[in-house]
């Protein structure tokens, strides 16, 4: 298959201008083009330009590109990466299409436009050009009829979720005539480059994760109506309470659009007449009532939910389907959902939600128990294997597991044995299965292959490591009950945090010397990473918050030394030590990332020293780091110390979080040489391959001396700065007190400009200044205010 470097987006509207947005995120070059626009805007009309100007030829396609720049979340990594997308319009621009490596048509969900469009596009293709639809459901063989063979053999779907850069899951439907080379081509660069989780899906209407989530759905509306349960309360128990995301299914609804969800189920019933199920894709005619009314969501401000400001607070309305009206929202709690609240682990959560006896367990039960039938039932229908739908189901509707691991998490005996004493149907293959996923004797995970009745190996990517496969083969070194040391082959350690969130606990920070230590001695290096939900939120505050309550500030000064002695003895490893932060890397989490030798971060990292938040500062070594990085930048281009230092500071004092790893360079926390991984499932073998690099010639670090101090000038300009913010409003008085704390830190303390300080007198100025924080109740009630809503106090 050819090399990809530029690709053309058809349909500049919303998908298609946030699907251009990620090929530029991956580095492509994109042409994003749309039609010409049929009559003037008065705004255009006043400009003297006519329906030739080239600005009204491109007016839908430049806006479709302006409006990336003002989205929320962001679509793009960082917004100077617009500058590779150039826009266009269908008429004047269809030549562009010659130096295209990829075309992908996003056009309405309309078999005739689409089939117009495909023709118009061929005279401009490319020899050898990947052409691709990104229809959600609509057939790839009807497509593919407007297309001459040679076409079709590179002409399959690629159905992006939206929005792009934040929904992992790609499905990929082959036409009968795709070669299966462009296939495994296209899905190795879609993963590879743009960081995709890929599943195979077969030529059905809507595929498999609309297939699936979409039935789940109205499924649920149909037990929701039957028992007599609000939306809310349906909510309550559709959520993480049964391993589904927090949006669960009617806040879902609201983010997709109900006019969407609506036309997904339309295209099921109408083109599934041989569905079993097929009744259940019929909208409620209170579904039908509120898209009468323009409820549709979010996009409107009013679907199964509303939002309304009440003073300083929102007050959330739920829509009463028996009445048309809108009701406060009551937080239902039913006892089943409360038992599975503090409870990690997905499998556990769904097995106790549909053991219990009240109403959201009855529901959680029922819903599950039609989903999961429906599931079985279309396999071979619309993929071949569980692996595919599972994977579909947690990448697309953000499932915690997917259908089949549920099975597993219930007990698949267990669940016919129940399923058939309601009366329901069970599938007959379901009867054969013991699991869908086992382990083999040789650590293997496999998963029950329902066409053939043999276990098959779940497939792994080559240049992915699996810490969970290494650990079953005996990877595992060394461990605690938070932590692990991994055997990652070539003389690399992984060092895996597994506690709570990933917070670090004293256990974690003994274990980094003795992590370190062995790489130094039997090794090259180590990767600092791991496979959870996220790389750290930090260090653990509720034994900070029981220090505090007991007032034991010698054992609060025991562990600010002992995370330092941790965060250094990485900084200054004989070999090198590679940070793979992903996701939230927050306060503690971003320190053992900036004193590592090198990070190697995943796209979507969110990393801050966030601190303050809990009325402290990052002592960890983090300001210290800070301090150092302004002054070295300082030296390196022979500059005013001052501007860096002010927006490091700002940076802590307004505990700013990155909105992706790209934006780490630019905030001083990622260093040239650093580098970022698309495709999470690569990222510990990227690190990996980051410690190889860096081992060849390694030069350690050593203790920085005679560094010049920013000095008390410097922190005399913050400390007016925050007065003026205090006497605006824009900071509390604490804050502005917390502020001037820090400030006196990263300028290096109390002495003139440029006086010869030491990064060890640095970090008893971090622990100083900490333990002072410490002794104030403002900071006790920061802390006991997170611990109980999770959201930081402004006192």
């Amino acid at each position: 298959m050819r090399l990809i470097k530029r690709v053309a987006v058809l349909g500049a509207g919303v998908m298609g201008a946030t699907i251009g947005a990620h090929l530029a995120n991956a580095g492509l070059e994109v042409e994003l083009l749309d039609i010409v626009p049929r009559e003037l805007t008065e705004e255009e009309a006043a400009k003297g330009l006519s329906l030739e100007s080239p600005p009204v030829r491109n007016r839908i396609a430049q806006a479709g590109l302006e409006g990336l720049l003002k989205m929320k979340p962001a679509p793009l990594y960082l917004k100077e990466y617009a500058g590779q997308i150039r826009v266009g319009n269908f008429d004047d621009d269809m030549a562009r299409l010659k130096e295209c490596d990829w075309v992908v048509e996003v056009v309405i969900e309309h078999m005739p436009i689409k089939k117009s469009l495909l023709a118009k596009v061929l005279p401009h293709l490319a020899p050898g050009a990947i052409l691709s639809t990104n229809t959600s459901g609509l057939s790839v063989n009807e497509m593919a009829e407007a297309l001459p063979l040679e076409v079709r053999k590179n002409f399959l779907v690629t159905h992006f979720f939206n929005p792009p850069r934040y929904m992992r899951l790609l499905e990929i439907v082959p036409c009968t005539d795709t070669d299966p080379a462009v296939i495994s081509g296209m899905a190795d660069f879609i993963s590879r480059r743009l960081g995709k989780g890929i599943v195979y899906g077969k030529d059905t209407p809507n595929f498999i994760a609309n297939r699936i989530g979409v039935y789940a759905i109205f499924k649920g509306l149909e037990h929701m109506v039957e028992m007599g349960m609000t939306v809310e309360e349906v909510d309550s128990v559709a959520g993480p309470a049964t391993a589904r995301p927090k949006s669960a299914a009617f806040r879902t609804a609201d983010l997709v659009g109900l006019d969407t969800l609506v036309h997904v189920g339309n295209n099921s019933y109408d083109l599934l007449p041989e569905d079993e199920e097929r009744e259940v894709f019929k909208v409620p005619d209170f579904m039908t009532r509120m898209i009468e009314k323009g409820l549709l969501g979010n996009k409107t401000r009013k679907g199964f939910y509303q939002k309304e400001k009440s003073g300083e607070q929102n007050q959330v309305f739920f829509y009463d389907y028996t009445s048309g009206e809108y009701l406060p929202a009551q937080k239902p709690k039913y006892p089943s959902v409360l038992a599975v609240k503090q409870i990690d682990d997905p499998a556990q959560r769904v097995r106790m939600m549909v053991g219990g006896s009240d109403k959201g367990a009855e529901f959680a039960w029922k819903s599950l128990r039609d989903t999961l039938i429906y599931t079985v039932n279309r396999i071979p229908e619309i993929a071949d294997d569980v692996v595919n739908v599972d994977n579909a189901m947690k990448w697309g509707f953000n499932w915690e597991i997917g259908p089949f691991e549920m099975l597993d998490a219930i007990g698949v005996a267990s669940f016919v044995k129940r399923s058939e004493k309601d009366g329901v149907a069970v599938p007959e293959a379901l009867k054969q299965v013991e699991s869908f996923y086992r382990l083999s004797d040789e650590g293997t995970r496999e998963y029950y292959d329902l066409l053939s009745g043999a276990y098959r190996p779940v497939p792994v990517k080559t240049g992915e490591i699996h810490l969970e496969i290494l650990k079953r083969t005996g990877g595992v070194v060394e461990k605690n009950g938070n932590c692990s040391l991994v055997d990652l082959g070539d003389g690399v350690f992984g060092f895996e945090f597994h506690s709570k969130m990933n917070a670090i606990t004293g256990d974690i920070l003994a274990m980094t010397h003795k992590a370190v230590k062995r790489a130094e001695e039997e090794g090259v290096g180590l990767v600092i990473g791991n496979q959870g939900a996220n790389f750290s939120v930090g260090a653990n505050l509720m034994m900070l918050a029981v220090a505090l309550a007991e007032g034991a500030y010698e054992d609060i000064d025991m562990t600010v030394r002992a995370f330092q002695k941790a965060t250094m003895a990485i900084k200054f490893a004989k070999v090198p030590v590679v940070a793979a932060p992903f996701n939230m890397t927050l306060g503690g989490g971003c320190e053992y990332a900036l004193h590592s030798a090198a990070i190697n971060a995943y796209a979507e990292t969110y990393m801050g020293l966030v601190e303050i938040g809990v009325g402290l500062l990052p002592a960890g070594g983090g300001t210290k780091e800070m301090c150092l990085r302004a002054v070295a930048l300082a030296r390196k281009y022979d500059t005013d110390v001052s501007p860096f230092v002010f927006k490091y500071f700002q940076q802590i004092g307004m505990a700013k979080v990155s909105m992706g790893a790209a934006e780490l360079q630019g905030m001083g926390y990622m260093r040239e040489g650093d580098s970022i991984t698309m495709n999470i499932d690569r990222l510990i073998a990227d690190a990996k391959q980051k410690v190889l690099a860096l081992a060849v010639n390694y030069r350690p670090k050593q203790k920085e001396e005679n560094v010049p101090a920013p000095g008390r000038s410097v922190a005399a300009s913050i400390k007016s700065q925050l007065w003026n913010m205090k006497m605006g409003g824009f900071v509390t008085e604490y804050e502005a007190e917390m502020g001037g704390v820090i400030a006196g830190i990263i300028t290096g303390g109390d002495v003139p400009a440029g006086t010869p300080i030491s990064e060890d007198y640095l970090l008893e100025l971090e622990r100083e200044g900490f333990l002072g924080l410490c002794g104030n109740k403002k900071t006790a009630e920061r802390v006991q205010h997170m611990l109980k809503t999770g959201k930081p106090l402004r006192n």
